[in-house]
C-alpha cells in the first residue's frame, strides 16, 4: 500500500506541476504574475490529482493489462 500512495503523489506531483504550467501559460503567456497564477493553480492540482491517482490507478491497472494482452495477441 506505502508504494502506491509513493506512486500516487510522485506521478500527480509531477503531472500537476507540468500540466498547471503548461495551461497557465496558454491562458496568461508570460504575464508578470504568471508564476503567482501558476502555483496557486498547482496548489488546487496536485490534492485532487493525487486522490484521483490514488483511488483509480488499480482499475487503470487492470484495464492496461488486458489491452496489452490484446494488442499483443493482434501483433503477432
Amino acid at each position: 500500500m506505502i508504494h502506491r500512495i509513493l506512486f500516487s503523489l510522485i506521478m500527480s506531483l509531477q503531472l500537476s506541476f507540468l500540466m498547471t504550467a503548461w495551461v497557465t501559460w496558454i491562458n496568461l503567456g508570460w504575464s508578470t504574475d504568471f508564476y503567482q497564477q501558476w502555483f496557486h493553480a498547482f496548489l488546487l492540482a496536485w490534492p485532487a490529482a493525487a486522490l484521483i491517482s490514488l483511488l483509480t490507478a488499480p482499475e487503470i491497472h487492470k484495464l492496461s493489462t488486458v489491452l496489452s494482452h490484446k494488442v499483443s495477441a493482434i501483433c503477432k
